[in-house]
């Protein structure tokens, strides 16, 4: 919950926007500030207080314990000028609290975490428990120096500007001197499965790009590791992972898992970690679920361990949780590794299993007793059998769970539960992005936090550059040119499939005529997808127009480079037909230009000369022209790539010279209105 707090007029009134605009529970708290803030503070997991910071430093610091615990303050000036974010800014998330308030009230946040100020990932606001000199390693990072990172796999983190285990830095260190740019950026190999056709293919989503043989390609992003033409690699030889550093880039360009290769020269001074292998001496980041005893380094704990649990009825919480914790002291496992606990559909209501996985902070899922009983397990019990339907409640329970992972700890026993532990295998994650039409503010919210997120970035080069400030330091960009759609998008389901958090950008929507298609068809079950909606070019181009697009609408590539025109020509006559306001995408190119004037000739079979069209050119960039014509009017000479045109329905009129497309509805006055007036 989020208190609000105020002291005057303008604070209270500030309060109110808040209440109605934050999303989930909020609460405003009245009466002297002296005495609310010591109750909000405890009620709350976020406070906005309307006060000096002077104010509100001297009331809040008799209160404060632990950062990891203490709520998250945001303070607002009187004139709602600024929002600062004073306390908790990560582990409170005031940071993001702070954005949020200003975007409300029209205010500046103020963030001065030294990590966001560069656009760094902050360790300790990763997706998992980070353990160690959490302090100490980001100054290493912030400082530029040299930060390994060690993984026993790789799960799907954001980006960190670290050297993989073993290492070492090459023409320099990967810090961040002061650009929060990505580490790297190589082009695509080509994958000679894929057929690349003879003239560039259409970017999709937004339907903004040059097409064909005569249209010349933007050139490659400035400072980007993009060699000659898409489908060369920039990546280090014999090391996929490890695409080669972009010069001036803050970091390496990719982590990997790989154990080191005994080829690396490794630094003179080395600490043992413990299990034989070596670890260069200064920071690192591992990630784990093994406990290490190792000073000076910040584990980071995946999800990755599954708890089964059996037990007969009555068992208590503490048996349950003490034979947990038992298990996984005695195999050196982390408790803050433990991602889920499981067990048979008979036991799911049991109090002591219940109550345990709440101690835990973790999920309690339960299986059946014919899915638990297919399962082989190194310890079936008759008893098991006998009572709920399976030999193996514990052990079959985890290995169901860990979805094809393996058992790391053999069933356990105490006088009324069993215990048993298995790893899961990483489950990749990638996030379809749809950037929108070109303009920055255009560029959704839920966007912006996929890209920041993903440690892999993969798209179109023209696309990589409108959003690669935006990237963090260590983040690895996969470029290529036009052309390599199915290439872009094998490219981040394999990386996805590597343990990574992808982002596969597109223009528009990326489920329109973009990148969500070719990557899901791709896809299996094997990986969490994620698709994120951008504004599309029909819409960005309708905004300018007017409101062409009122009543029913259908959207039509002309290009047949990927669909045969005669299937093209019939859509075009169906949508003709229909009378449906019809918007064409990919309309004309220098190698193919006889197609948009063919489907005007059709929609002018059923449409009146005098039909409304309108034609946006760059809707939303720097070079956007509009024009509102007719059918008859229409001069396909003025349209190209990055031109998308809308031919109005024969109800659709020209206002003022905007395209207006009537909702059809038959508006009625009296009692009866609202029964029939319909508002989207």
């Amino acid at each position: 919950m989020i208190g609000l707090i105020a002291t005057t007029a303008a604070g209270r009134h500030g309060c109110d926007r808040l209440a109605a605009a934050l999303p989930g529970p909020t609460r405003v708290y009245d009466g002297p500030v002296r005495d609310v803030v010591p109750t909000a503070f405890g009620d709350c997991d976020q406070l906005v207080l309307f006060l000096a910071t002077g104010a509100a430093v001297r009331l809040l610091a008799p209160l404060l314990s632990d950062k990891r615990t203490d709520p998250g303050i945001v303070i607002v000036d009187e004139a709602h000028a600024f929002a600062v974010a004073l306390l908790g800014g990560h582990a409170g998330g005031a940071n993001s609290l702070a954005h949020q308030v200003a975007d409300i009230l029209g205010a500046h946040p103020v963030v001065t975490t030294a990590t966001d100020s560069v656009g760094l990932t902050p360790l300790d606001a990763l997706p998992y428990p980070v353990e160690g000199p959490i302090a100490s390693v980001t100054r290493s990072l912030l400082d530029g120096s040299p930060v390994h990172l060690r993984a026993d796999a790789i799960w799907p983190l954001p980006p960190l500007p670290v050297l993989p285990d073993g290492a070492s830095p090459a023409g320099g260190s990967p810090g961040v001197p002061g650009a929060p740019g990505p580490a790297a950026v190589s082009a695509a190999p080509p994958d000679p499965a894929i057929p690349r056709p003879a003239a560039a293919a259409d970017l999709g989503g937004s339907g903004l790009a040059p097409q064909g043989p005569d249209d010349a390609l933007p050139s490659p992003v400035a400072g980007t590791a993009i060699p000659g033409p898409a489908g060369t690699s920039a990546a280090a030889p014999g090391s996929p992972d490890v695409p080669a550093a972009t010069p001036g880039a803050p970091g390496p360009a990719a982590v990997s898992s790989a154990p080191p290769d005994p080829a690396i020269p490794r630094p003179a001074a080395a600490a043992d970690l413990g299990d034989g292998s070596l670890a260069p001496q200064g920071p690192l980041i591992w990630v784990t679920d093994q406990v290490r005893p190792e000073e000076g380094v910040v584990y980071v704990r995946p999800p990755s361990l599954v708890v089964g649990v059996g037990a007969s009825k009555g068992v208590s919480v503490e048996e349950v949780l003490g034979l947990v914790r038992g298990a996984l002291e005695e195999a050196g496992l982390a408790e803050r590794s433990v991602g889920v606990m499981v067990t048979v559909e008979a036991k799911k209501g049991e109090p002591g299993i219940v109550g345990a996985a709440e101690r835990l902070g973790v999920e309690l899922v339960a299986y059946g007793a014919e899915e638990l009983k297919e399962t082989a397990v190194p310890n079936p019990s008759k008893a098991a059998l006998a009572a709920v339907g399976t030999a193996s409640v514990a052990e079959a329970a985890a290995l169901v769970g860990a979805a094809g992972g393996e058992l790391v700890v053999e069933k356990r026993k105490s006088a009324m539960a069993t215990v048993a532990v298995a790893r899961r295998v990483p489950r990749g994650r990638l996030a379809v992005v749809g950037l929108g039409p070109g303009a920055r503010d255009l560029l959704t919210p839920r966007a912006r936090r996929e890209l920041t997120a993903a440690s892999v970035v993969v798209g179109l080069d023209q696309y990589v550059a409108q959003i690669e400030d935006l990237l963090r330091p260590g983040t690895r960009v996969v470029a290529s040119g036009l052309g390599a759609e199915e290439e872009r998008a094998r490219t981040a389901v394999a990386e996805a499939r590597k343990g990574h958090a992808v982002a596969l950008i597109g223009s528009g929507d990326a489920g329109v005529y973009a990148m969500a298609s070719p990557a899901l068809a791709e896809a299996a079950d094997d990986i969490d997808v994620v698709g994120v909606p951008g504004v599309t070019a029909a819409l960005a181009a309708a905004a300018l127009l007017g409101a062409p697009l009122g009543h029913d609408h259908v959207s039509i590539s002309l290009s047949d480079l990927h669909t045969p025109w005669p299937v093209i020509e019939k859509r075009v006559r169906a949508a003709a037909e229909s009378d449906l306001v019809v918007t064409f995408y990919n309309p004309r190119s220098r190698g193919r230009d006889w197609q948009l004037p063919k489907a005007v000739s059709i929609l002018a079979e059923h449409r009146a000369p005098d039909t409304p069209v309108g034609v946006v050119h760059a809707a939303s960039r720097p070079d956007e022209r509009t024009e509102v014509t007719t059918l008859a009017g229409l001069d396909p000479r003025t349209v190209d790539m990055v031109t998308v045109v809308t031919v109005g329905n024969t109800a659709t009129r020209t206002v003022a010279g905007r395209m207006v497309t009537p909702r059809g509805y038959r508006w009625q006055s009296g009692p009866a209105a609202p029964e029939h007036a319909e508002e989207k």
